[in-house]
């Protein structure tokens, strides 16, 4: 009698059918790489300052899910996803470099143990924990969020040193404070451009240096983790906003047009939000429509709060409030199974 000849099971299942050899933490371990040079620029500009608040970041996050984890949720540690550790690094970045580092250990409980575990840990958050960090500490500790030094080899706002004025002021609370006093002069800001794309001016420890945050984005574009639709948007639509309602000429194509949308998309944290923080899986909408919605909106809303709100800045809470919108674009926006058939009205 021949030998039964052994054949392996066939396992059906329904579409999509997709193989692929990326995991959680291989994802967010590509984020961490990406975000290296940032880090670097940081240290180069505001020394050993970043290397303590990202530390303790750093500590104090994978401390607290850890503790959540073990004694609460009694279950194996979730720190191999590597996400606490993206979380950790994207809340220093948004923390000024003198911010006292007990609240930056603050902050970092905050994020995990509010914003992130208490909905069931990484998948299951409804709002960027990175940011939702920042906005606690922006609400409880407003004057050391807003407290900011000069670089190392610059100064705060890089701006002509004729503005007195704003000496002292951030970029974008420079461009505020010009506006409100009379004597806001586009050309006056064509000079710190080149700074704010390569870093060299007060703010944020991650969110200075343009040039670092986009190295960083090509190469998770490279690895297909991020794609262009909610950059794309975001930027583009601050950039329109801006550039139709600049305050300075009715000529949208003079040179006083085109500084003021290019200040504020290199200024602030617009560039490290758009390309890390809007572009994160969980907190995004799945579809690339509902993505593009997800990005103007953003961008909508920063270019409010920047040009009528009080606070300069309006990355963080733009953000936010369109994490909230998510389940709600995602509904309207879910696209039509295939060979479902459209009723008659």
């Amino acid at each position: 009698m021949a030998e039964e000849i052994q054949t392996p099971n066939l396992h059906i299942s329904t579409a999509p059918h997709i193989r692929d050899t990326a995991s959680v933490p291989s994802i967010m371990l590509c984020v961490a790489i990406a975000l290296i040079p940032a880090f670097i620029a940081s240290v180069v500009f505001f020394g050993f300052n970043a290397i303590q608040l990202t530390a303790v970041c750093v500590i104090f996050c994978l401390l607290t899910e850890w503790l959540i984890i073990r004694y609460l949720y009694k279950k194996p540690s979730t720190l191999g996803d590597y996400s606490a550790l993206v979380t950790a690094i994207l809340l220093a970045f948004n923390m000024p470099p003198g911010l006292p580092l007990w609240m930056a250990a603050l902050g970092s409980i905050f994020a995990i143990g509010v914003a992130k575990m208490p909905f069931g840990g990484l998948g299951h958050n409804f709002i960027n924990p990175a940011l939702a960090g920042r906005a606690f500490l922006m609400a409880s500790y407003p004057a050391a969020m807003t407290t900011f030094c000069a670089t190392k080899s610059g100064s705060i706002n890089g701006l002509a040193q004729k503005i007195d004025a704003v000496a002292n002021a951030t970029p974008l609370a420079a461009f505020k404070q010009s506006v409100l006093s009379g004597e806001f002069q586009p050309l006056d800001f064509q000079y710190a451009l080149k700074d704010l794309f390569v870093g060299n001016v007060g703010g944020c420890i991650g969110e200075t240096s343009a040039l670092a945050l986009i190295i960083g984005a090509i190469f998770l574009m490279y690895k297909h983790i991020i794609g262009l639709s909610v950059p794309v948007s975001y930027i583009g639509t601050v950039f329109i906003l801006f550039w139709i309602f600049n305050g300075a000429s009715s000529d949208l194509f003079t040179s006083d047009a085109l500084i003021i949308p290019a200040y504020h998309v290199l200024s602030g944290g617009l560039i490290l939000g758009a390309l890390y923080m809007a572009t994160d899986m969980v907190t995004c909408p799945i579809t690339t429509k509902g993505r593009f919605i997800f990005g103007v909106g953003c961008g909508a809303l920063t270019f409010c709060i920047r040009k009528f709100g009080g606070y300069p800045e309006g990355v963080c809470y733009s953000i936010l409030i369109m994490n909230l919108f998510v389940p709600l674009i995602d509904r309207y926006v879910r696209p039509a199974l295939y060979g479902k058939v459209k009723k008659n009205v």
